[in-house]
């Protein structure tokens, strides 16, 4: 048979083969175990679909034409851009497999509840898993690539016989990205931050969104990104505001007149709180907690089921706190007292 209508047949063969594969065996057998409940799960089963559905020709090739081709793997050993496509596609269904895999297992743990410190935990070790899974796969699928080149073959050899020296330089000049994937590892397993935290650092409030092998993406409130390395997290001191459960307290300080009646301020915050699904209903406190010159220092202690409640109840604690003020104790407002007195000489004429 003519070569090229050999490698045409065939390429028709597979890529029909690949199509029914996927569309009578793959999905129906998929969707028995998993049906995607993320949009992030369904990405990554189109993802693997395609993998199969184009990369399967160049993975089934090699397996197959020992048993349709005469010559065996001649024509597959010959031609060395079938043996890189082969490498470079079964990396892909490899990888999109992983990443199935790794949603198969997540979207039944969704940590879009109010309670998911275990589902957010688990979230933040198999996202790590996954991220050096592929980047083991994607390794050794280089090396095998450069393995099929006589100049790299060389170049590995001369390598190996420095590799003493190296190793050396290669260390002290990746000395701190080998500390921040060390710290990865132990992010990931001891876990003082997980993603969707909620924490402070360099002053700034936000969400843990990424935690990468050298650095973590923070999302500030104002939708602003914040970009860490890695081990910042273990050498220096940061707020998690949730590293064991979601509910957190809030404060609002007033600050009024000595002549405000505080019992009527405490029973018009419980007015407040009682009305509102913000509050959690745990804590509900007014405490004279300072006391000035001119003013009286209040704190409103309350609780709520998550930071972003929180921030919004006490807001809304301190407009209608302020309010119920204004209408009803203006005078209570904090004032300057100034007291006025005549000289003595202008007395006495």
């Amino acid at each position: 048979m003519d070569e090229k209508l050999y490698f045409i047949l065939l390429g028709l063969a597979l890529l029909v083969g690949a199509h029914l594969l996927l569309w009578f065996v793959f999905k129906p057998v998929v969707k028995l175990f998993y049906k995607p409940s993320s949009q992030a799960g369904e990405k990554a089963m189109a993802q693997m679909s395609n993998s199969i559905k184009w990369g399967l020709f160049f993975v089934l090739f090699p397996v197959l034409e020992p048993y349709i081709s005469p010559e065996g793997w001649a024509y597959f050993s010959q031609f060395k851009i079938f043996q890189i496509l082969f490498i470079i596609n079964l990396t892909w269904i490899l990888t999109s497999l992983v990443k199935l895999l790794k949603f198969a297992f997540l979207d039944s743990h969704s940590y879009a509840k109010l309670d998911n410190l275990r589902e957010r935990s688990l979230y933040t070790q198999v996202t790590f898993i996954q991220k050096i899974i592929v980047a083991i796969v994607f390794i050794v699928a280089f090396s095998a690539i450069m393995m099929h080149f006589d100049e790299a073959k060389k170049l590995g050899q001369g390598l190996l016989t420095s590799a003493g020296v190296a190793g050396i330089i290669i260390g002290l000049a990746a000395q701190k990205s080998i500390a921040n994937f060390l710290a990865g590892f132990q992010i990931a397993f001891t876990q003082p931050i997980r993603i969707d935290d909620v924490v402070v650092v360099e002053g700034e409030w936000g969400k843990i969104e990424e935690i990468n092998f050298t650095y973590v993406v923070v999302c500030v409130w104002d939708q602003r990104r914040l970009v860490l390395p890695i081990n910042y997290f273990l050498e220096k001191p940061f707020q998690n505001w949730t590293r064991n459960t979601a509910d957190i307290w809030g404060t609002v300080f007033l600050y009024v007149d000595h002549t405000i009646p505080v019992s009527d301020l405490k029973a018009k915050l419980k007015e407040i709180l009682d009305s509102t699904d913000l509050w959690d209903r745990k804590v509900q406190v007014l405490q004279v907690t300072d006391v000035k010159e001119s003013t009286v220092e209040l704190r409103c202690l309350m609780s709520a089921k998550d930071s972003p409640s929180a921030f919004d109840l006490r807001c809304l604690v301190r407009e209608q706190m302020i309010t119920y003020i204004q209408e009803k104790y203006p005078d209570s407002l904090p004032k300057a007292r100034v007291l006025m007195r005549q000289p003595e000489e202008v007395k006495n004429t």
